[in-house]
């Protein structure tokens, strides 16, 4: 609640101003290439969501098309929140995520969305407007002329216009700090073969849009790099994550590359958009998935840097290639020591496939439940699993044969996740 009430300070002087109720809880494309059909969804269905959903992955697989200090599960969040705080105003059947803005009867829902979705994705997006436009364009030709499209679309441009201007603020834009790596046994440094600069460094202290605070449920500190519980889970890794490993099997490889395809990120809305789809989901429903899903995996990247920051665990790469220095008897080091994939540039401890695929996974398990079959696609690549949680463990799992992270960094990433996403089901 804590989230609300900061909320509920910085808007009373707008609310009364612009006329908004009372905030409450609720329960692979080429550079500015944009899909050349585009689908209109019937009135009332969730397929415009789905639609707007793919048109932010679109938009993202263009690496320049935001700062590389933004992170993208931000935007997915600020998207999804707005279409589902433009519906909410319309329908009064749930409570908002932020607020709600006055609605006349018979206004459209769908108008709502579109053009809520159009104006968070403008706004993010200028150079992007012309594929955008077009969108908002296809999506409302579904919608019958008269006055309740017209109602909806002044619906959705209230509600984007007043989330942006309340998240302009919240430490997104804020440049990070030059990091220092350290030189004590365990403490963070650039991995081979390029040695990249740490992203997202300051990230941890972006304001949250569903919990409290980045550190809420911070893990607790790793077991030190001289322990013997550091040993098994680091000699885990140097067996199974080696790019010349003979201990991995074949299947594991391929869900090694498999989950390193796509950012975890996409390949979870996509499992969102095939769910909400395949199951004729009504339009209020999806957006409630949607902005359930992408809040939960915004706030668990923020809460996730937070304790990669807090820690700044090494990686097992250097670990390994620094084993004979001595600081753990029970690690033999190998200084050509190589994962099966490039390291990504950020600490070790917790793992993000980790906190995101299980805060996802418990998200739509929410929904849909536990064992729901579910196949998953990475870049033409097809995956079947039993459940959310098979897959959210597999993708944990892969870390570790691709040589990125040891196991104790994908526990505590799990459990970060599972936190995260029960809070956010709690709090919205």
């Amino acid at each position: 609640m804590g989230v609300k009430q900061k909320t509920l300070t910085v808007l009373i002087g707008t609310t009364l101003a612009a006329g908004l109720t009372g905030p409450a809880f609720g329960s692979t494309a080429a550079t500015g290439a944009h899909s050349p059909a585009l689908v209109a969804a019937a009135p009332g269905s969730g397929t415009s969501v789905v639609e707007w959903n793919r048109e932010l992955i679109t938009i993202l697989s263009d690496p320049k098309a935001q700062p590389s200090t933004v992170h993208p599960t931000r935007s997915f969040a600020l998207l999804q929140a707005a279409e589902y705080d433009a519906v909410a105003s319309v329908t009064r059947t749930d409570p908002a995520y932020l607020f709600s803005v006055p609605a006349p009867q018979g206004a459209s829902a769908d108008a709502a969305a579109d053009q809520a979705a159009h104006d968070v994705l403008v706004a993010l997006y200028p150079a992007e407007r012309a594929g955008v436009d077009q969108q908002l364009s296809g999506q409302l030709s579904a919608i019958p002329d008269g006055p309740g499209k017209q109602a909806g679309t002044g619906v959705g441009a209230a509600v984007a216009g007043r989330l942006i201007s309340l998240r302009s603020d919240d430490g997104s834009s804020v440049t990070p700090p030059p990091f220092s790596p350290g030189t004590a046994a365990g403490d963070y440094r650039p991995t081979p073969p390029d040695f990249p600069a740490p992203v997202f460094t300051n990230w941890g202290s972006v304001k949250p849009f569903v919990l409290t605070s980045g550190s809420q449920f911070r893990p607790t500190a790793p077991p030190a790099v001289g322990t013997a519980e550091y040993a098994a889970a680091l000699n885990e890794v140097k067996s199974l994550g080696s790019k010349t490993s003979t201990t991995r099997t074949a299947d594991q490889t391929a869900a090694a590359n498999f989950w390193a395809a796509a950012p975890v990120w996409n390949v979870w809305n996509q499992v969102a958009q095939d769910l909400v789809t395949s199951q004729n989901t009504s339009l209020e429903q999806a957006v409630k998935v949607f902005a359930r899903l992408d809040l939960s995996l915004a706030d668990t990247a923020i809460a996730m840097y937070d304790a990669k920051y807090a820690y700044h665990v090494w990686r097992p790469v250097t670990a390994i290639r620094l084993g004979d220095t001595h600081y753990n008897p029970g690690i033999v080091g190998d200084p050509n020591w190589t994962p099966l994939l490039p390291t990504a540039p950020d600490p070790s401890y917790p793992g993000a496939h980790g906190a995101l695929s299980q805060a996802a996974a418990t998200t739509l398990a929410g929904f849909y439940g536990a064992q729901h079959q579910l196949t998953v696609t990475s870049k033409g690549v097809t995956r079947t699993f039993a459940g959310f949680q098979d897959a959210a463990t597999e993708a944990w799992l892969s870390r570790i044969w691709s040589g990125q992270h040891t196991s104790l960094d994908n526990r505590a990433g799990q459990q970060l996740g599972t936190q995260v996403a029960e809070f956010v089901a709690t709090h919205f």
